[in-house]
This record gives structure tokens, sequence and C-alpha cells, in this order.
């Protein structure tokens, strides 16, 4: 695994759930092309849901902007090998 690897930007995460963030984002990785972020967000976002409840998001990329908005301690943004991984769930209505 490359928890080591993955260095955090930012979060209000507990520690337990960064930590399962980083290990999606590897097995993702392990599964798709580096080039192919769509997949990797979607299998990323899809474990989240399952394992966490629904309305997570993940954006992955080399190089993005965002604004939105996030249920508190569900937010992390952070880089491993060459992509940026930003989950959060969104926000309740």
């Amino acid at each position: 695994m490359l928890e080591g690897k993955g260095v955090v930007e930012e979060t209000d995460m507990p520690l337990k759930m960064q930590i399962q963030a980083m290990s999606y984002a590897s097995q993702a990785l392990d599964l798709y092309d580096v080039c192919d972020c769509r997949s990797i967000a979607g299998y990323i976002k899809k474990e989240f849901d399952k394992n966490y409840g629904s309305r997570w998001q993940c954006v992955v990329g080399s190089n993005f902007g965002c604004f939105f908005s996030h249920t508190p301690g569900t937010f992390i943004y952070f880089s491993l090998e060459t992509l940026k991984f930003l989950i959060y769930k969104g926000a309740s209505s």
C-alpha cells in the first residue's frame, strides 16, 4: 500500500477515515491507469458511499479548482503519486 507516500494537504476527517481514503486511492491506482481519473474517482466514491453512507463526492486530477460545501468531518484533500484527491460528503440541503 502507498499510504506512507500520500501527503494530506487539508482535512477535517477523523484519522481512521483519512487512512481509509488513502487506501481506497491506492487500490484505485492499482486497478486503473493513472490517466483514468474518472474511473479512479468513481471507485473511491463507490467505496465511501458503501462504507459511510451516500452523498460522497470525489475529484481526482493533477490540475483542478473547486468550491463546495461539505458535511463537517468529511473532507480531505491529499496527493498520492502524481495526482491530487478531493473527497467530501455533500452538505444536506
